[in-house]
């Protein structure tokens, strides 16, 4: 049996599995909404790829994604961190997980979860992109990537410009970016 077509990833079973199973698939769970930030923080520069494989390694780093735990971290789990050579060491984005978790729990506190928080930039579903062929085709932000942005950046994130909120969309289900060649794809 051929493989399917996918958006991407065909030569990475990593990949391909994250594409079938959690690329675009909406997510209301608040630790998870906190794992893809993290995640897409870091990759921020870099490919998806490189963020993926090392998915473990920043979970077993980052305390399992636990953004209370994260909040809490002083100088002394900053630093071991930046010497972790499973995750990507960079002081900002390091320093940014911090900051992040911290005003994560904020908006927790304000609106009883993340997920109600965030959902707001979509009226609370998940968008339909405009159906394209080609991956170079897909937006790298849209108005609702812009607002987020701004709405977290004004609660005190960092790594949050309307291109890694775009992006964080994809990941959470936010916005359906599956190319109309894609098993995936909705209108199929």
């Amino acid at each position: 049996m051929p493989e399917p077509d996918r958006c991407w990833g065909p030569d990475d079973p990593l990949m391909q599995a994250y594409h079938d199973d959690e690329w675009g698939v909406p997510v209301h769970d608040d630790r998870t909404l906190f794992e893809f930030l993290l995640l897409d923080n870091f990759q921020a520069g870099l490919s998806w790829r490189t963020i993926l494989h090392k998915r473990e390694n920043f979970r077993a780093a980052f305390d399992n994604f636990d953004a209370k735990k994260i909040a809490a971290y002083g100088e002394e789990k900053i630093l071991a961190l930046l010497q972790d050579t499973g995750i990507i060491r960079n002081r900002a984005k390091v320093r940014s997980a911090v900051t992040n978790a911290q005003a994560f729990l904020k908006i927790q506190q304000e609106f009883g979860s993340f997920d109600e928080y965030l959902w707001r930039f979509t009226a609370g579903k998940p968008l339909q992109s405009r159906p394209v062929g080609k991956w170079e085709d897909t937006p790298v932000t849209t108005p609702e990537s812009d607002a987020m942005s701004a709405g977290l950046k004004g609660r005190g994130f960092k790594f949050v410009g309307s291109t890694i909120c775009y992006a964080y969309m994809q990941s959470i289900g936010m916005v359906n970016d599956h190319l109309i060649t894609c098993h995936k794809y909705i209108g199929k």
